[in-house]
């Protein structure tokens, strides 16, 4: 069997992470300046409009803050942009990262989950795109709340309901 470049094909072994700096200076600038990448390793999706748990599945207006609503649910920042510098030169600064969490229910009243949203993006200002990377992921949580979140995926598994945890990059236009 050869492995050419058909997505459906999972390789043995292989694990996708990139450096921050990876991901910014080779992904998302040559993404953002139409330079596509031959590989599928990272999809195209407007992130924001999906809850977090769909996502691994395979099937506010011109410089305002991007619509983080979905249908059960919003991703809220949790603190301020963090500037990510070049492992080989400390001084030059190559982009933000933001961290948002996935909140159930609307604004005010959610409830907090444990999906964890880092998204990246350029520095430059003069971009011809705003596009973003996302990775989306859900965080490690004790021992006791595993043991029950396996019991119920035991449950949703017997139901035909099948939830997937892990890791997923995606990039998205922000609007």
């Amino acid at each position: 069997m050869s492995y050419q470049s058909n997505p459906e094909i999972e390789l043995p072994g292989f694990r996708f992470h990139p450096t921050e700096e990876e991901l910014l200076e080779f992904y998302l600038r040559n993404i953002v300046y139409g330079k596509m990448l031959s590989s599928d390793v990272i999809g195209f999706l407007n992130i924001y409009h999906h809850d977090p748990w769909d996502l691994p599945d395979r099937k506010h207006g011109k410089g305002g803050r991007p619509n983080r609503t979905t249908k059960n649910g919003f991703w809220k920042a949790t603190g301020s942009d963090r500037k990510i510098v070049s492992l080989s030169d400390q001084k030059k600064m190559i982009g933000f990262k933001r961290t948002l969490v996935f909140y159930k229910g609307r604004a005010q009243r959610g409830c907090k989950t444990d999906w964890v949203m880092n998204e990246y993006r350029l520095p430059d200002a003069t971009l011809p795109k705003d596009i973003v990377m996302c990775k989306i992921y859900r965080k490690a949580t004790s021992l006791k709340v595993l043991e029950q979140r396996a019991a119920m995926e035991e449950e949703w598994n017997s139901k035909g309901t099948e939830e997937n945890f892990f890791s997923i990059f995606a990039i998205t236009i922000r609007q």
